[in-house]
């Protein structure tokens, strides 16, 4: 009868081994895609989802690292008295993993929200393009007056420029 408890808790051990596997995984892709789902251009944002977002993202290079190494060490754990296709799945595992640990060492919001290349500017007079109820963000200083279309920072988010001879940059 102490085999049958001993294989049986070895057997709730690897069972359970699995399913953080599975959460360890799901979590350290969840970390890096979650964030770019909340901040996607022209899609609407709460602030409860934003503070999410950043927080995933300033989290996210210290968790998917850490979710990565949990993974191999479950790897290792579990290899053994695996059949070929669970093998597979522990090595699919960590393969997930990887993309997670790069993507929190890199900015891609900055992939999403290009800044504004070459902004050229034109007189109100020249301003065909903008129609009267464009709406426009508008910035004075020193004198000198600049406005940036709403519907062109929607998609940039950033713009560089100079007003009345201070540097600004302009987002939205």
């Amino acid at each position: 009868m102490g085999s049958d408890s001993s294989a049986s808790s070895a057997s709730r051990k690897r069972k359970l081994a699995w399913l953080v596997l599975l959460l360890a995984t799901t979590g350290a892709l969840a970390m890096v895609v979650a964030p770019v789902i909340i901040i996607f251009p022209f899609r609407a944002q709460t602030p409860d989802g934003l503070r999410l977002a950043l927080t995933l993202r300033q989290w996210s290079p210290i968790a998917a690292p850490a979710a990565s190494i949990l993974v191999v060490f479950l790897m290792v754990v579990l290899w053994r008295g695996s059949r070929w296709w669970r093998k597979t799945l522990l090595v699919l595992a960590f393969i997930l993993t990887l993309p997670p640990v790069w993507f929190a060492r890199q900015n891609h919001f900055e992939w999403m929200f290009n800044p504004l290349p070459n902004p050229s500017y034109a007189s109100v007079g020249e301003a065909d393009f903008i129609d009267n109820t464009d709406y426009v963000m508008a910035v004075e200083m020193n004198g000198d007056a600049a406005a940036y279309p709403i519907r062109q920072l929607a998609y940039h988010h950033v713009v560089h420029d100079s007003v009345g001879g201070v540097p600004i940059v302009v987002t939205y």
